[in-house]
């Protein structure tokens, strides 16, 4: 595919970049992406991937926008209190860039829609929902269709981002990291709270280990896990082995 002349322009901060240049624009351009949550974490993503020129965008959120969204999910504002967040989500996409295509599904999801929104073949999906019970389905959904996982969360003051490609030799996939447990204990953003601007910083990273999947520059990030800690400003990287007894990824006992 070529990029059109309005395209050039709007995109020449990163077509000017080795790293990215035209082609990884076009890759870009060419690349679908499933965006799980339009939340806290997806509101930067879903501005970031739209604003880069990812060519498809399809959002799935089951919440509607509530006043106590407001102070971190940027997406929103005051009049959208009541409304669908992926169907806000996706009008602000179409403000933000004219070439990107978007589809809002309003649903949550389980193992019996899982398949259906995994249908359009995403090239890359980014998980920002708070469930974890739906983490998990994603991340097998993810994994069984060999789809790289960004996988990113956050609470108080911190944050944790993950890229999972669990079907290449010696790379873990999300359960390799978590184990299988899908009731874990935990409390909910608004039982302890999060600070508005980590979930920007945690989305912004997000979006962007997100275009690393699709056109790659720097150093590949998956089996690693960026740890993120805004009281002390200290961030960490860990690597994250393979699990051989995993049941999703690992190699079965015969």
């Amino acid at each position: 595919m070529t990029l059109g002349s309005d395209e050039l322009a709007r995109y020449a901060r990163h077509i000017v970049l080795p790293e990215i240049g035209g082609v990884g624009q076009q890759r870009l351009a060419r690349a679908h992406v499933l965006v799980i949550g339009a939340g806290g974490i997806g509101s930067p993503v879903i501005q970031y991937l739209a604003a880069a020129g990812v060519g498809r965008l399809t959002i799935v959120d089951d919440d509607g926008v509530d006043l106590s969204n407001l102070q971190r999910q940027t997406l929103f504002a005051t009049g959208d209190i009541g409304r669908a967040k992926a169907r806000v989500a996706a009008e602000a996409v179409a403000r933000l860039n004219p070439h990107v295509a978007v589809t809002a599904h309003v649903l949550r999801i389980d193992a019996g829609n899982i398949g259906t929104i995994f249908a359009a073949d995403p090239d890359v999906v980014i998980d920002g929902c708070d469930n974890f019970a739906t983490r998990l389905t994603v991340a097998d959904a993810a994994l069984a269709r060999r789809i790289p996982l960004v996988s990113a969360a956050v609470g108080r003051f911190e944050g944790q981002i993950g890229v999972y490609r669990g079907w290449e030799d010696g790379r873990p996939c999300y359960r390799c990291f978590v184990g299988d447990a899908p009731q874990r204990e935990g409390l909910t953003c608004a039982e302890e709270g999060v600070l508005g601007p980590v979930t920007g910083i945690v989305g912004s990273m997000a979006a962007l280990e997100t275009i690393r999947q699709i056109a790659p520059f720097g150093d590949d990030s998956a089996g690693r896990l960026l740890l993120l800690d805004f009281l002390s400003l200290r961030f960490r990287t860990l690597m994250l082995p393979a699990d051989p007894g995993c049941r999703a990824c690992g190699t079965p006992v015969v």
